[in-house]
């Protein structure tokens, strides 16, 4: 009998070949874009946040919805508030749950408010209450401030969910940085809240080793929206002095963290399912097979998706088809996890 792997893979997934001459063309428009773009390093975080506004950078002006709005929840400073960006099902019928959401940006740029159209996608589509976070952002509130909102976020919709917002707290979303924060908020539960079950986790494009140490991080040069060179520049910018250690430690990256341990410690032993998203072309693709191996290992669910070609954030740039197609995946996976914990709609 001839040996086979203990982990599969589908190599197809990997293969330049089926890499589809929309991506190409995609990857070749983000690039141009990005060297063309204003760096935030050049004109300030606060100055590049003003200018994401007006459209001014590579993404496009956040679009504000009407039945959006704006709220507050006490941290562990009392004389501050996190804010955040509600949106509930359009349909008027009763929220099944709530999903905790952490926009991307390198812990640095965009900011929870300019998130409306995703928030909406969830709600809609999972008949969820989607709630965006609002951390505070470096180098004016560097870490541990966004790890201490994301846990403080954690802990009060946990606990206070069901009479904020008439649901309980069951899934955290997350894009590339905010992916990050999802996993530490999840993470934060199992040990402060062992009793509450997440019904699922969806990460697209993770940042999960904060260190820029692994392969794929380190040798990717090519600015198709994020590179090396400004990898380190957010990190630095998020971390401070001394940001490689620390990038290596599981308070910061939680690739570090003792996964299995955690998984033993949670609701039926497990971690929440999870679905990890990335292309072939991000710089975050080792992130997002350890972290989905490590995941698997504990013995706990994780559906880890792979694009060929794609690259950072693809599913954030509209009239891509792969970014269609990512948005409909969560929402899928979201849907189906909480069917599991709630019951078919």
């Amino acid at each position: 009998m001839s040996l086979t792997s203990d982990i599969s893979l589908d190599e197809s997934r990997f293969s330049a070949a089926n890499i589809t001459e929309e991506t190409i063309a995609t990857n070749v428009y983000i690039e141009q874009a990005t060297v063309k773009a204003p760096k935030w390093t050049a004109v300030g975080s606060a100055v590049y946040r003003e200018m994401l506004e007006r459209s001014e950078t590579i993404f496009p002006a956040p679009v504000y919805l009407d039945k959006a709005y704006d709220t507050e929840i006490p941290s562990r400073d009392a004389a501050r508030l996190i804010p955040l960006r509600v949106y509930k099902p359009d349909n008027g019928l009763p929220s099944r749950a709530i999903l905790m959401h952490f926009h991307g940006g390198g812990f640095v740029i965009a900011t929870h408010r300019g998130g409306d159209s995703e928030l909406r996608r969830y709600a809609n589509k999972c008949q969820v209450t989607a709630v965006s976070v609002g951390y505070r952002l470096a180098p004016e509130d560097p870490y541990p401030a966004a790890l201490h909102d994301a846990q403080d976020a954690a802990t009060y919709l946990a606990d206070h969910g069901p009479v904020l917002f008439d649901a309980p707290l069951l899934a955290t979303a997350g894009e590339s940085a905010g992916s990050c924060l999802a996993v530490q908020a999840v993470f934060h539960l199992i040990r402060e809240r062992p009793n509450h079950r997440l019904a699922g986790v969806t990460v697209p494009y993770g940042w999960f080793d904060l260190s820029v140490g692994l392969p794929t991080q380190v040798l990717t040069s090519r600015p198709v929206l994020i590179n090396t060179e400004s990898m380190i520049e957010f990190r630095d910018a998020y971390l401070g002095e001394g940001a490689s250690e620390k990038g290596r430690t599981p308070e910061v990256s939680p690739l570090y963290e003792d996964i299995p341990g955690l998984a033993a410690g949670a609701v039926g032993g497990k971690l929440p399912p999870a679905l990890l998203i990335c292309g072939t072309a991000d710089p975050l693709l080792d992130d997002t097979l350890l972290m989905g191996v490590k995941w698997q290992a504990s013995g706990s669910e994780a559906i880890i998706k792979i694009y060929p070609g794609a690259a950072h954030a693809f599913g954030l740039f509209p009239g891509y088809s792969l970014g269609e197609e990512v948005r409909d995946l969560q929402a899928q996976f979201l849907r189906e996890k909480l069917n599991e914990v709630l019951g078919s709609l």
